[in-house]
């Protein structure tokens, strides 16, 4: 629409595209305060959909640098309030307990930080032509965000070497991360971003196991798993993909 005008139909699209996220995360909250669903399954939600949306927005923007760093100062904008709490800046105990795990402030900041400088960095250096950059947020977003709702709710058989994770939760990060991929593959695909191929199928498989064997591991866990799982889907990527 704004060919003629790049700066502009960039300054659209992010004003869009926070929009739709910050809407997305209204919906979720006032679905909770109905009992529709826990703090947990809050928490988790909102870590897949602030991802997937903002990459399911990335066409919007123009192809060129610009584009891709005002793209990537979304997960920034959304998550600013839950920066400032974990910085000690403000207090927000709403915000707190939906999306910390253990109710703490400075987990909220650890938390928030990885997962926003994930999707940050893939998105203003990889953006939208880059098969890694898909698997990475695709397996720290649908992945790692499955994989907890499901390892809470079906998660009595516990891994041997990890006794607080499970067969379940590893086994739906893997599924989820990889599903999600593959959407995105094709979505890209259509688009003219990227070229699919049976072997960056495979290589997506590859990188979503990987991830969840990361994140499935106790040191995984010590370290930030928004940390860990998208380094992991990085590095691995950059081989398969």
């Amino acid at each position: 629409m704004f060919w003629y005008n790049w700066v502009a139909g960039d300054i659209i699209a992010l004003a869009f595209t926070y929009g739709v996220i910050l809407s997305i995360l209204k919906f979720l909250e006032e679905s909770a305060k109905m009992e529709l669903f826990d703090l947990n399954v809050l928490r988790k939600l909102c870590h897949v959909m602030i991802g997937l949306t903002l990459m399911l927005c990335w066409p919007l923007f123009s192809s060129g640098r610009t584009g891709a760093i005002l793209a990537s100062l979304i997960p920034g904008l959304v998550t600013t309030r839950g920066l400032i709490v974990g910085l000690g800046m403000g207090k927000d105990e709403k915000i707190i307990r939906s999306l910390s795990r253990y109710r703490n402030s400075r987990e909220l900041l650890k938390a928030t930080m990885g997962y926003v400088s994930t999707i940050t960095l893939a998105t203003a250096i990889y953006w939208r032509t880059s098969p890694a950059a898909i698997a990475a947020i695709c397996n720290l977003c649908a992945g790692d965000g499955i994989a907890d709702i499901a390892g809470r709710r079906f998660g009595s058989w516990k891994l041997p070497y990890n006794r607080n994770k499970s067969i379940v939760g590893t086994t739906a990060m893997a599924t989820c991360g990889f599903l999600a991929s593959l959407g995105y593959m094709l979505y890209f695909s259509w688009l003219g971003y990227i070229q699919e191929s049976s072997k960056m199928v495979l290589g997506f498989f590859i990188v979503s196991v990987a991830s969840a064997c990361v994140e499935s591991h106790p040191l995984s866990t010590e370290l930030d798993d928004n940390f860990t799982v998208p380094l992991a889907s990085l590095l691995v990527g950059s081989f398969v993909l």
